[in-house]
């Protein structure tokens, strides 16, 4: 077994019995960065990979991951049937690809019984995401969707705030990520950069697949409020490119709930310039990535609130289980991903464990969030189209 027999699901999140086995599917600075998130919490560890198509740089890359050449493979078809066939095969992979290849990579660990946590968007194409989601529950497999954005502590608890009526009856959201690194006006010939604005690689987006898709799953995480209509305008704000570089939504959210939401590279000044505002009946909360460690709280006529990470620092339980450090010391991104990975490591236990688990005890984006997040690429596409019209969802 790898979860104790006995777990208090009110209380930290329990040790594992053995670290598990974790393959990366593509090679490239988001795969290391995640890795490093896995290896931080202490329950996975690295143990094969598909890092490159090319054969002599997929076993290269076994001494920069300190791998054996035989767990380092030219394809992920490849990877998928070796690793399955294997006692100590992976327990899951991570799919750290460019977007055209999220769906195939995937189903063919899904097929293979493994369990897979994909980056965003999930697929280019609505039926894609749909098959994906249609195959996990027919395997069983646990799905996972890198919408890393909605495990920092300080948004899992703005979404308790929300959940508890802190701020009454929502009558607002709005999102924004503004970011620079597009300024220059060579940007765009960077290597990690071209296949971002490639649309047989990217999908029909670039700004609003990549970041877009964090802005919107964040409203819907924190408000409980699906969206449900948009519309939305692409714009090219930099030098030529062929796809656009910033967009602008307004939407709607259940109960009719109006918002914004906008994305942008060109922003100079803005590194991660991710902003969420939601205003209620009664009050409102703020948060912004580049102060992740505290979140603003606001309730009308009252003396403002500023609620900061730490343990000891009064945030619910619920939160607490994903800090790592004592208030005063700060965390980022990697500790955020590294709530993912722990979230992750649990459910892919429990599966092999045969445990069922409380719905609320796990709280880390799904294979239907990262459809309902393709969903949206296609609704922004399609209202873009129709010179900014209104689309449901």
């Amino acid at each position: 077994m790898l979860l104790p027999e006995k777990i208090d699901f009110d209380g930290p999140f329990p040790r594992l019995s053995r670290r598990l086995r974790l393959g990366v599917v593509g090679g490239g600075r988001v795969s290391g960065m995640q890795a490093m998130a896995a290896r931080l919490t202490g329950r996975w560890k690295v143990v094969a990979g598909a890092f490159s198509s090319d054969p002599t740089r997929a076993k290269a890359a076994a001494g920069e991951w300190f791998l054996p050449e035989e767990r380092c493979y030219a394809s992920f078809e490849e990877m998928a049937k070796a690793e399955a066939g294997r006692t100590d095969g992976v327990d899951a992979v991570m799919v750290t690809t460019p977007n055209h290849v999220h769906y195939a990579a995937a189903k063919a660990f899904l097929d293979a019984g493994i369990d897979v946590l994909c980056d965003k968007p999930l697929t280019n194409e609505v039926e894609e995401a749909e098959a994906l989601v249609q195959l996990a529950g027919e395997t069983g497999c646990v799905f996972g969707v890198s919408y890393v954005m909605s495990c920092f502590p300080m948004i899992r608890q703005a979404r308790e705030i929300v959940a508890e009526g802190g701020v009454g009856r929502i009558n607002q959201i709005h999102v924004e990520f503004m970011q620079d690194w597009m300024t220059p006006e060579d940007a765009a010939d960077a290597p990690h950069v071209k296949w971002r604005l490639d649309p047989a690689r990217s999908g029909r987006t670039s700004c609003v697949g990549d970041i877009g898709t964090h802005a919107a799953h964040l409203a819907g995480f924190v408000s409980h409020l699906p969206l449900t209509h948009l519309r939305s305008e692409f714009h090219v704000c930099g030098s030529p490119k062929p796809l656009e570089d910033t967009f602008f939504a307004w939407t709607r959210h259940g109960g009719d709930v109006p918002g914004t939401l906008m994305a942008t590279r060109l922003a100079p000044g803005n590194r991660a310039g991710l902003r969420l505002r939601v205003f209620g009946s009664e009050g409102g909360l703020e948060w912004d990535l580049e102060d992740c460690d505290r979140l603003r709280f606001n309730r009308f006529s009252e003396p403002d609130r500023i609620v900061s990470r730490g343990h000891g620092h009064g945030v619910s339980p619920r939160t607490e289980r994903l800090v790592r450090t004592a208030r005063g010391f700060p965390e980022g991104i990697i500790e955020a991903w590294g709530n993912l990975y722990t979230e992750f490591a649990l459910a892919v236990a429990a599966r092999r464990d045969g445990k069922s688990l409380p719905r609320a005890w796990l709280e880390m984006p799904g294979v239907s969030e990262g459809a309902a997040g393709v969903r949206f690429i296609d609704a922004c596409v399609r209202s873009n189209d129709r010179a900014g019209g209104w689309v449901q969802l």
